[in-house]
């Protein structure tokens, strides 16, 4: 993500010109809009790995995953992001009938990079945060087998569970799914440690 703010906006006009381009995308925070930067061949790979995953699990059942064009709206910050993943159970709740921005995700995950970590961890999460239906999120390396769930308990507070092994499983409890980190990070060429 770059940190090259442009020129003010209303939360509308972005999305109205969201909708209008075909190529590139930008987030959008409280008038400012960012552009976003393009994904690797590893960050590709995780998210189709973990996409088909929850796919093959939620079929049959009432809960949705979406990959990388879905919106999701932070009413409270004003805000629009593009999560690497976004998924729910239940109605999707939709911000209005072009059926693009997502109101009520259980899960989001972003797929780290060297240009997004810091942002993803800090600012980013603070802002999902806010969102009253997200349960979990997960942060998923990809130059390593690491994967970090974040959990809200009953309580409010959120929780870590770190996971860096092959053998690991993840247990998403938003979507009663559980994700193989084997799977995920099959045909990742990894760059730190934990080759495969």
């Amino acid at each position: 993500m770059s940190l090259q703010p442009k020129p003010f906006l209303s939360l509308e006009d972005w999305l109205e010109g969201e909708r209008a381009v075909l190529e590139g995308r930008s987030e959008y925070l409280d008038g400012e809009v960012f552009a976003m930067a393009s994904a690797s061949l590893e960050h590709n790979t995780i998210v189709m790995n973990i996409g088909s995953e929850l796919r093959t699990q939620l079929k049959g059942r009432p809960c949705r995953v979406y990959a990388n064009d879905m919106k999701v709206l932070i009413r409270s910050a004003n805000a629009g992001k593009y999560p690497d993943l976004v998924a729910h159970c239940g109605e999707p709740e939709l911000l209005d009938d072009r059926r693009d921005v997502l109101l009520n995700p259980g899960l989001i995950v972003e797929v780290l990079s060297d240009s997004t970590e810091t942002y993803d961890r800090g600012d980013k999460f603070a802002l999902y945060r806010q969102i009253p239906s997200l349960r979990e999120y997960l942060l998923v390396s990809q130059g390593q087998v690491r994967m970090e769930l974040y959990r809200r308990g009953e309580d409010g507070r959120w929780t870590l569970t770190e996971y860096a092994g092959l053998e690991d499983r993840i247990p998403l409890e938003s979507l009663d799914c559980t994700l193989a980190l084997a799977e995920i990070y099959d045909k990742v060429a990894l760059t730190q440690g934990n080759r495969i």
